[in-house]
């Protein structure tokens, strides 16, 4: 990966993720370039930690990383971007060994993990991270706000490089029950606008110092 993928804000370099060609449509187009990772968090966590250690060899480590996509909830406005406060891990669950369901064992990190900076304008939830598309009744077992499949793992990758990692996620689906791909894919352009409008929130927020990495 070349420096040149940053988009450099208020003389930060800003490394933009996403994990789908389907969700990075031409309001962002016309915004960065991202490092696409593919589905899923096995998928986030290898490609962005080889991106990390190639760029920590050039001395080209990010300032910050933006984790941003789609992601699915019930309860939350369709279509609607919205930025996590905090993020779990939700295929975790190590409880018949009394750890808490959530919790890795043996690693000193709570369940859910907090995601501090705030962008201004920009409305808040909290994010779950799993490898399953949650449908209908599955929702039942979430304890948060929105879902998606990549978030914890990039998270993670970032908090072994010391980078922070802010989250913005438009929701795709969760209103009915999921039954095939269109499904998801219906409002991916609306959702396209609305987060291109969050990164022009947080670009307004990196230059005036309101955020401050």
């Amino acid at each position: 990966m070349r420096a040149e993928r940053f988009r450099r804000i208020a003389g930060r370099r800003v490394l933009f993720v996403m994990a789908a060609q389907a969700e990075y449509g031409p309001f962002l187009q016309a915004r960065f370039q991202p490092l696409m990772t593919g589905i899923g968090p096995v998928e986030a966590a290898i490609v962005l930690t080889a991106t990390l250690a190639e760029l920590d060899h050039d001395g080209l480590l990010p300032d910050l990383i933006v984790s941003l996509g789609s992601a699915g909830s019930r309860v939350l406005e369709q279509t609607k971007v919205y930025q996590a406060t905090s993020v779990s891990y939700r295929d975790m669950d190590a409880s018949p060994l009394g750890f808490p369901p959530g919790v890795t064992p043996l690693l000193d990190l709570p369940a859910v993990l907090p995601l501090p900076f705030q962008i201004p304008n920009v409305p808040t939830a909290t994010l779950s991270t799993g490898a399953n598309i949650v449908s209908g009744a599955a929702y039942d077992r979430i304890d948060a706000d929105m879902v998606d499949m990549e978030t914890f793992a990039l998270l993670r990758a970032a908090t072994r490089y010391k980078i922070p990692l802010i989250a913005l996620r438009g929701i795709s689906d969760g209103a009915a029950e999921l039954t095939h791909v269109g499904d998801w894919t219906a409002y991916l352009h609306i959702v396209d606008e609305n987060l291109a409008y969050a990164v022009d929130r947080l670009e307004d927020g990196l230059n005036s110092g309101i955020i401050a990495l």
